[in-house]
């Protein structure tokens, strides 16, 4: 029986990379890459020769199926993706899932991911949050926000740089204008940044200074005092 490794990879800066991620994809017999042009710059820069598949949201339907018979016949296999842990907001959940019903072994690698330090910089409650990711960009949209309006632990999302002011104009419409809101954006890179405010101080900002870079923000709950 072979065994399914879910691998993070940097979300920017290189340093990121753990010793023992770069040696089980350099052991494994395979790697699945959300995209292999990417992924391919990074096993260069760590010398690690292992060939690479291409696994992402358009192909895992079709593929898990194969890829689980393969590790069942004794094969290893590592999943990575473009950057951050596997399966939180990218390709993952299928696979692990088909692993696990039919009993492959899975092992997850702790390592780097965009929320965890968003949510620990942004001086935000932290010991209960809840992970939203991206937003639905229409249908259910509202009803997610009025759903979320009555939420009281931080809540963390993925915003793309183009949707943000719109992301931030809702926050104050659903949650309010006072609702406290950090906006983390290039985590670990050269230009990282981290902007705190109500959700109307941190609109202004942004209206004033358009965001450029991956970004997660972190919203305050709604208060029961």
């Amino acid at each position: 029986m072979g065994k399914l490794y879910l691998v993070p990879t940097p979300i920017g800066n290189l340093e990121d990379m753990t010793f023992r991620a770069i040696r089980v994809l350099k052991e494994v017999d395979l790697i699945l890459a959300e995209d292999t042009r990417t992924s391919g710059k990074l096993l260069k820069h760590f010398e690690i020769a292992t060939r690479m598949h291409s696994h992402h949201m358009h192909n895992e339907h079709k593929t898990v199926e194969n890829l689980v018979k393969r590790m069942q016949a004794g094969e290893t296999i590592a999943l990575i993706s473009d950057a951050g842990t596997p399966a939180i907001s990218d390709p993952g959940f299928l696979l692990t899932r088909a692993c696990v019903e039919n009993g492959v072994e899975v092992e997850c690698l702790p390592g780097a991911t965009a929320f965890v330090p968003a949510l620990v910089n942004s001086g935000l409650p932290n010991d209960k949050f809840v992970f939203e990711g991206f937003l639905p960009d229409k249908k259910g949209r509202q009803t997610r926000f009025l759903a979320l309006a009555e939420e009281t632990r931080t809540m963390i999302f993925y915003v793309s740089p183009h949707k943000l002011n719109k992301t931030l104009a809702e926050y104050v419409q659903y949650f309010g204008a006072d609702r406290p809101v950090s906006v983390s954006r290039e985590l670990s890179k050269l230009h990282e940044e981290t902007v705190r405010g109500t959700a109307d101080e941190v609109l202004k900002h942004f209206e004033a200074k358009p965001a450029k870079g991956e970004i997660v923000v972190c919203v305050g709950g709604k208060s029961l005092k």
